[in-house]
């Protein structure tokens, strides 16, 4: 699985802690969303974060890292761009935190309705949000 991380996941030696198999790729921007500052970082709608591409097996172990399962964030699949940004196969997976459960003091809004997890993968959907290599 590729995952595109932008924040402790970055440090190969957090990432060596918590995955068995893993590797970093490209250098990758997320386009559709930018960085904000919480307990811990998570994104907002609109702008850029630059980060990179963690790929690795253990879908389980970044999950509960994450607290997925507590809803601290949710995993949602952005499509791949290519050079141009035109959207290609494949897909990368982006975890976006709760602004409100990460103590995130600007006012984040996903908009729409129903869970984090429809709002921020709705919102990513109709803003066309990709991850492409940096140019």
């Amino acid at each position: 699985m590729d995952c595109f991380v932008y924040g402790t996941l970055t440090d190969p030696a957090r990432v060596d802690e918590l995955l068995d198999d893993w590797t970093f790729g490209p250098g990758a921007v997320l386009r559709g969303a930018h960085r904000v500052e919480g307990e811990y970082p998570t994104l907002a709608p609109g702008g850029e974060t630059p980060g990179r591409i963690l790929r690795t097996d253990e879908v389980d172990a970044l999950d509960r890292y994450e607290g997925v399962d507590r809803g601290l964030y949710v995993r949602v699949a952005v499509p791949w761009a290519d050079g141009s940004g035109n959207r290609t196969t494949g897909d990368v997976q982006v975890y976006v935190g709760d602004p409100a459960r990460l103590g995130v003091e600007d006012s984040i809004e996903w908009p729409g309705s129903g869970s984090l997890q429809a709002r921020v993968a709705d919102t990513m959907a109709r803003e066309c949000t990709v991850v492409a290599r940096p140019e």
